[in-house]
């Protein structure tokens, strides 16, 4: 399931980003050119690192943006950027973050499988390494369908 969402379409890696917001915008971006959520998405994940603070950052140096179905999502999707150099995005436990996944969910069961590989991925220490250090989209590929 992962793998048919992280497609070559939806990765860049070592992408130059000014702050967090910026790296977000690249996120959604992605998304957005295949009409898999609007630009208003993007607003939507702001105002939750706005209500909520840096939940999103859910491990050192991993984001997983997001916002709810209803804030722009037209189809389910995942994108990840690999930033080129680290950004602060004030969690006191896990910053700088490398690693910005962004997820779009249709609705609150769909996109669970692919979170399922996503977590077994990222708990594996050597895929999770690996993923840290591609140097491009076929680096994370390979990971993405072993």
């Amino acid at each position: 399931m992962l793998n048919k969402l992280l497609t070559k379409d939806f990765i860049r890696t070592s992408v130059k980003c000014k702050d967090w917001k910026d790296a977000i915008c690249k996120g959604v971006k992605l998304l957005e050119d295949k009409n898999l959520v609007k630009e208003c998405y993007k607003d939507a994940i702001f105002r939750c690192f706005d209500e909520f603070g840096p939940y999103m950052v859910i491990a050192p140096g991993i984001v997983l943006s997001h916002a709810r179905p209803e804030d722009g999502v037209i189809e389910k999707g995942m994108s990840l950027i690999t930033l080129d150099t680290p950004i602060e995005f004030g969690s006191e436990l896990n910053d700088p973050v490398t690693l910005i996944f962004t997820l779009a969910a249709k609705d609150s069961n769909a996109h669970l499988e692919a979170l399922k590989e996503l977590m077994e991925i990222l708990i594996n220490e050597d895929d999770l390494k690996s993923l840290f250090n591609a140097k491009n989209t076929n680096d994370i590929l390979k990971i993405l369908n072993k």
